[in-house]
């Protein structure tokens, strides 16, 4: 997985910059790499929507009596009720992982919107300002960066009852200081262009300048790289669920069913299995297609 450190700020004019983003996504588009990615991601959500309320099953619905069907695959004491079996309390698996996913995804996405979003604004007047108000900005990035997101969530939600929103704001708040950073270098460069220096002339103010002039040039290129990160907050988040300190049960996550399923390996591997293969083709979807943007983005800027 890229990390979003290796971004070079853009070297394009402002006209050129106003078209970046559909040239990105036209050449990303082109290569078939993407478009598998983007089916298999479309085939994931599209089952993660519909399957749960189509079906009728409630993924949180006991049957003892059905306890550990194996999945259809197995060929011997399958039920077609339950397509990829059941768990040690007679749930669906199938269900319960397109549910799990449901989750996944919404925390995977709010979470780097998030980021995103506080990273973009420190950033964007730390560079824009300069000074002390950058020097004050930076060494509080820098003080974040010290502490490892995953300890850091850690802390904070194990003294605090998870829940979906706390989740979201604390790998929030944890991952904003790598945009952050990223931003400030790129404004440094913009705000010494000929536009800038025009714009300040013709009495602009600074919030016009960043909000108006500079954000819509610089951001579209993070937004990109920030693809990439969608999976690894999903990444987290599962981790977070294996170590109880994600979404609590009975609301099934990938994180709480592989914890849950680890102690019937040897007699009913699928339980732990099957979230895991779920998890392992969403994040390779959502990577195939970062990568062909990330790849499609050095080009543009790189012929630029």
């Amino acid at each position: 997985m890229t990390s979003i450190d290796t971004m070079a700020a853009p070297k394009l004019s402002k006209a050129e910059s106003r078209s970046i983003s559909s040239r990105i996504w036209r050449m990303a588009f082109a290569s078939t790499e993407f478009k598998i990615g983007l089916a298999v991601f479309a085939i994931l959500m599209l089952a993660a929507a519909l399957y749960p309320e189509l079906s009728g099953i409630d993924p949180t619905k006991m049957n003892i009596r059905a306890k550990m069907t194996p999945p259809l695959f197995m060929g011997e004491g399958w039920d077609w009720a339950h397509p990829l079996g059941t768990d040690q309390l007679g749930r669906d698996m199938l269900a319960r992982v397109l549910v799990g996913l449901r989750y996944s995804i919404l925390i995977g996405v709010t979470t780097t919107v998030l980021m995103l979003a506080v990273g973009a604004l420190i950033g964007l007047v730390a560079g824009y300002y300069g000074k002390s108000v950058d020097t004050v900005l930076m060494r509080l990035t820098d003080a974040q960066l010290s502490i490892p997101m995953i300890i850091l969530a850690i802390t904070i939600l194990g003294v605090s009852r998870p829940t979906i929103p706390s989740i979201i704001i604390v790998l929030g708040l944890a991952g904003w200081p790598v945009y952050a950073r990223v931003m400030r270098s790129t404004i440094m460069a913009e705000r010494k262009k000929e536009y800038v220096r025009g714009a300040m002339v013709l009495g602009a103010t600074d919030f016009r300048i960043m909000v108006l002039l500079l954000l819509p040039l610089v951001l579209p290129p993070m937004a990109f790289v920030a693809v990439l990160d969608v999976a690894r907050m999903m990444i987290f988040e599962s981790v977070l669920g294996f170590l109880g300190l994600g979404v609590q049960p009975p609301t099934p996550t990938f994180g709480n069913i592989i914890a849950d399923g680890r102690k019937y390996l040897l007699n009913a591997w699928w339980v732990a299995t099957m979230p895991g293969v779920f998890l392992c083709l969403t994040l390779t979807s959502i990577n195939l297609m970062g990568a062909s943007l990330e790849r499609a983005r050095n080009k543009v800027y790189g012929g630029a």
